[in-house]
């Protein structure tokens, strides 16, 4: 009944949880078979998920092109695509013209991941932003993840992508600098600083790729990632004042 295309750190934790209520076929371009089936889900061609009723990308950024291109003329007709990318605008965009127009599509964001929701999805947050799905159809699929105590933000791909900008790609970035800049552990330390390792405990877990993507499919994240940096400097040249 379920698809997913892509089978890495997200998609793992996406057919552990719906293993225990739906039929999972899940393909990933390398061979995960062994993974696959850990979960409780079957290893499958791409043909094949792209049979089953909803598919869900979890496939990074930068590659989400290629693939709805490879899966446009294998989707049924009614079929559900959503994807799972941490940026909105494109990926909706994309969607919407690659995909034949007997297909559903629904843009998401689970603002979750591996390592926050590992034990449980209470309490986490999920955006959805309707492309082209049928109320109904939608309504389903709100109740359903309502039911599973997630907080559902319904928004667009434009509010979506001006607000991650901030919440999300900054965050990464001054995880990463503080990575470049060799923060670590120290003896001598204050809760300050602790809440500064954590960020960068965060951002450690996941990809470079990840990171890129997260900025460069955001037309936001520029905007937002020079003004954070001017910021850094007037302060810094008020101090040599």
């Amino acid at each position: 009944m379920i698809g997913i295309i892509g089978f890495g750190r997200f998609g793992c934790l996406m057919s552990k949880y719906l293993t225990g209520e739906f039929e999972v076929y899940a393909y990933d371009i390398e061979d995960k078979s062994s993974a696959i089936r850990e979960t409780g889900a079957v290893a499958a061609s791409l043909e094949e998920v792209c049979r089953q009723k909803i598919v869900i990308l979890a496939v990074p950024i930068s590659g989400i092109q290629d693939v709805l291109k490879k899966i446009a003329p294998l989707l049924r007709s009614h079929t559900l695509v959503v994807d799972v990318c941490s940026v909105k605008v494109y990926p909706a965009k994309w969607m919407e013209e690659i995909l034949p127009d007997h297909v559903s599509i629904l843009a998401t964001h689970p603002m979750f991941g591996p390592d926050s929701a590992a034990k449980t999805l209470v309490g986490s947050k999920i955006v959805l932003c309707k492309v082209r799905i049928d109320d109904e159809h939608y309504s389903q699929i709100n109740s359903y993840l309502a039911s599973k105590h997630l907080t559902v933000i319904e928004t667009t791909p434009e509010e979506h992508d001006k607000e991650i900008a901030v919440s999300l790609a900054l965050t990464h970035f001054i995880g990463r600098s503080l990575s470049e800049f060799g923060a670590s552990q120290l003896l001598i330390d204050t809760e300050g600083y602790k809440r500064l390792l954590h960020i960068l405990e965060v951002v450690d877990h996941d990809t470079w790729q990840l990171f890129l993507d997260m900025n460069n499919y955001n037309p936001y994240a520029r905007k937002q990632r020079m003004a954070f940096i001017k910021a850094m400097q007037s302060i810094e040249e008020k101090m040599n004042q």
